[in-house]
């Protein structure tokens, strides 16, 4: 049986709050070989974008042939690595919340929830917009991506 490899994978996702254009991006480590993927979105929130940016690089796991390797992600977002340990509570409440509402970004949620459930999966929680400091930071890397992403699309739609 072959080992499996180890696919190291770094998200993030920003959002202007008021004008609500959101970016997510993430940084995919496959056999040494980095893939960016990114991209925008608007009337979005910042939880979104940081969902959307680990769905978008699962599904992307997935489309080639890599489902059954382990996954390290890499994230700054409470939300997105405490997301499983609420998995019980969010099925059990079908979703909804105290106030008797659907709980905001419920379809990303039920579409992560499953992702974890069918992969090898590690969240990694990493501090937010480290300064630089002469080694190699991927989740710095991935953190400009998404704010340039927001300021230039800020610009265009502004």
């Amino acid at each position: 049986m072959l080992e499996k490899q180890l696919i190291e994978i770094y998200t993030d996702g920003s959002c202007h709050t008021q004008l609500l254009v959101g970016a997510w991006a993430a940084l995919i480590f496959i056999n040494g070989k980095k893939q960016i993927l990114k991209g925008i979105q608007t009337d979005t929130t910042h939880n979104r974008m940081e969902l959307l940016a680990v769905i978008k690089a699962i599904e992307l796991i997935d489309n080639n042939g890599l489902k059954e390797e382990e996954l390290n992600i890499y994230s700054d977002s409470q939300y997105v690595v405490n997301l499983n340990s609420r998995r019980e509570k969010l099925e059990a409440k079908n979703f909804i919340s105290s106030k008797g509402t659907v709980i905001q970004n419920a379809d990303l949620v039920q579409i992560l929830l499953l992702q974890i459930a069918t992969h090898h999966i590690n969240f990694v929680k990493v501090k937010a917009h480290q300064k630089p400091n002469g080694t190699q930071n991927f989740n710095r890397e991935v953190d400009k991506i998404v704010r340039n992403l927001v300021r230039e699309n800020v610009i265009k739609n502004g």
